[in-house]
């Protein structure tokens, strides 16, 4: 949430955030794509980074090529805050009512 709220702040964007329940492919596109790959490869053997990259980008969903990148870099996992940090960042952010495990608004703030 921390690096949602730098992000939007940083490029003076709002963000809704909507998470998907956990499994629910039907419902996220993002499954889907992952879906229409696994088609697109077709049991190929992925024994090599180049032909990873060129079968993903040779794929295309509802008429759409995707973006592909190789990235090198690492990514932190389990990146925390102290309960006064989260405080900050549960005071930028509003929770949608009912769902407020699965919906947020981060607003941009103009000064």
């Amino acid at each position: 949430m921390n690096r949602l709220v730098t992000f939007s702040q940083k490029n003076s964007v709002s963000i809704s955030l909507a998470y998907y329940p956990p499994y629910h492919s039907k419902y996220n596109p993002v499954e889907r794509v992952w879906g229409r790959l696994e088609q697109h490869w077709n049991g190929e053997l992925l024994d090599k980074v180049e032909k990873i990259l060129g079968l993903a980008r040779t794929m295309t969903w509802k008429g759409w090529r995707p973006v592909v990148t190789f990235v090198e870099k690492t990514y932190k996992k389990g990146v925390s805050l102290t309960k006064q940090a989260m405080q900050i960042i549960e005071n930028q952010i509003f929770r949608i009512k009912g769902i407020e495990q699965w919906a947020v608004d981060i607003p941009f703030y103009s000064d």
